[in-house]
């Protein structure tokens, strides 16, 4: 059979309004841009802003918050289509079996392991950052870093990780919580919302009077600026590649600071319960895109003027807990801010971490129903009714890569199953518009094909932008998905098999 065969459209669409029966269009245009930024803001602002400053952007962080927001913007619209014509659980992965068959739809899915997954440890690990610098450091450095990762302190002393501890914990944590059901009520996330957008506007507010202007001189990146050295003399960043300085650095920040925008399209999956898509999706998806992207340059401009950008590279200085530390350096007599930062950044990371790992679940369970990846992934508890075969085998692998990988790894190899993910939605409204022009659209992505290939066009630029060795570990993740799918996945497919009755999604908490 073909390797590109692909769902009935209108047999997905009676499927859908047969499981929506009962649900409720309770969510105005204010619910959802409150959902996406809440989903938004998170590890990506508070760890990998100072991040792309460090490694390649310099002060013009600033400057790559709006390229990874434009590309956003434009992936954005075209998730709203597909999000108000195919309200279902699976989001790209879904879109994309519609329109470009089987095999894209499995490379979508297992590449949004990347996103969600590797999201999850992402957080995790700047969850353990931020929980040492609010315990001043007592964990020992070996306790709560990766083995890969070491440094030499002022001593001369080298320090290596053994494994990240506390990122683990938090992971089992939630783990629990999710195979329980337990869930956040509208209150605790709007509260949560209102937290991560306090913290932000407070330390711009503040932070504004401790800027120095020197701070922001150059502003990019020049050219032959010598690579920044530990206590020990070991080059700990080198700017000599093209995406390390200039305006190549901005477009390599833009990569890194990407990370900051994943979770925007959680408000794609909100559709099926908007009061009117049309209107209210657009506005939830570029509403929290305009005012996060808002957020992020006042902050970047703010964090890069308070201390040098050169400071976010050393782990003795600014690298970790880039926040708290530029407080407590820098702004004299805001002890306590540093402090409250913290305490609210931990609760706010928690909440990312788990709508990351639900997130996960929920692509598995889909696929798991497809019949593309085994049926214990798609099992209910028989108690919670909650896939927890799912969650304790995404908390394995999870835990793996946030016990023993560096964030950086981790962080970037997000950014790049986002932005496939974003490249292929881009395309496949293209496709669609082809295929199936008589469609009922609720709402249309304006200018198409030139939205869908700007989408497409920017995203892959920001993955080429991605350091080499990323690229080499996100396509071997990706050569081995296609082994699992010739392998396993394709003579087991529910479209291969088509007697086979496909499970209802019900049951969920």
């Amino acid at each position: 059979m073909s390797l590109f065969r692909t769902k009935d459209l209108e047999a997905m669409l009676a499927h859908t309004r047969d499981q929506e029966k009962g649900l409720k269009r309770t969510l105005g245009a204010g619910n959802l841009v409150a959902l996406g930024i809440g989903a938004i803001i998170g590890a990506g602002l508070f760890v990998r802003t100072a991040a792309a400053a460090g490694q390649a952007a310099g002060p013009a962080v600033t400057i790559s918050f709006i390229i990874a927001a434009v590309g956003c913007a434009f992936a954005g619209l075209c998730y709203a289509e597909f999000a108000a014509m195919i309200p279902i659980a699976g989001s790209a992965y879904a879109y994309s079996y519609v329109t470009m068959g089987e095999m894209i739809a499995w490379i979508i899915g297992w590449a949004l392991i990347m996103e969600y997954a590797l999201g999850a440890a992402t957080v995790s690990i700047a969850w353990s950052e931020y929980l040492n610098k609010l315990l001043g450091g007592r964990i020992p450095y070996e306790w709560c870093h990766s083995p890969l990762e070491s440094f030499t302190d002022s001593a001369g002393v080298l320090h290596s990780g053994i494994i990240n501890a506390p990122a683990l914990v938090i992971l089992l944590l939630l783990t629990l919580l999710l195979i329980k059901g337990t869930q956040e009520s509208a209150m605790v996330n709007a509260v949560i919302v209102f937290i991560k957008v306090a913290i932000v506007l407070i330390f711009i507010a503040v932070g504004w009077n401790f800027m120095k202007p020197e701070n922001h001189t150059p502003y990019i990146i020049p050219e032959g600026t010598k690579p920044v050295l530990d206590a020990a003399g070991k080059e700990l960043v080198n700017y000599d590649g093209f995406f390390k300085h200039g305006w190549g650095g901005v477009l390599g920040g833009a990569a890194i600071v990407f990370f900051a925008f994943i979770g925007f399209d959680a408000v794609s999956t909100a559709a099926q319960e908007a009061k009117n898509p049309k209107r209210d999706m657009p506005i939830g998806i570029l509403g929290s895109l305009v005012v996060c992207t808002i957020l992020y340059i006042l902050f970047g401009h703010v964090l890069t003027g308070v201390a040098n950008w050169q400071d976010f590279v050393d782990p003795e200085k600014g690298r970790e807990a880039s926040v708290a530390y530029a407080i407590s350096t820098f702004m004299t007599g805001y002890g306590w801010l540093a402090t409250a930062v913290t305490v609210a950044i931990l609760a706010g990371f928690s909440s990312v971490i788990l709508v990351m790992l639900m997130g996960q679940s929920r692509i598995f369970y889909t696929m798991a129903n497809d019949g593309l990846i085994p049926k214990a992934f798609g099992e209910l508890h028989p108690k919670f009714k909650t896939p927890y075969k799912a969650n304790w085998i995404l908390f394995l692998f999870v835990g793996a890569f946030a016990a023993f990988v560096p964030g950086h790894v981790a962080g970037d190899l997000t950014s790049f199953g986002t932005l496939f993910a974003f490249v292929l939605v881009s395309l496949g409204v293209w496709i669609m518009r082809r295929k199936n022009p008589e469609m009922v659209r609720p709402f249309k992505t304006p200018l198409v094909p030139l939205v869908p290939i700007l989408g497409a066009v920017i995203c892959l630029g920001m993955i080429v932008a991605i350091d080499g060795r990323t690229l080499k570990f996100a396509f071997g993740w990706m050569a081995v998905g296609l082994l699992v799918y010739f392998l396993y996945s394709r003579k087991r497919s529910k479209l291969h098999n088509p007697g086979e009755i496909l499970p209802k999604a019900k049951d969920f908490n």
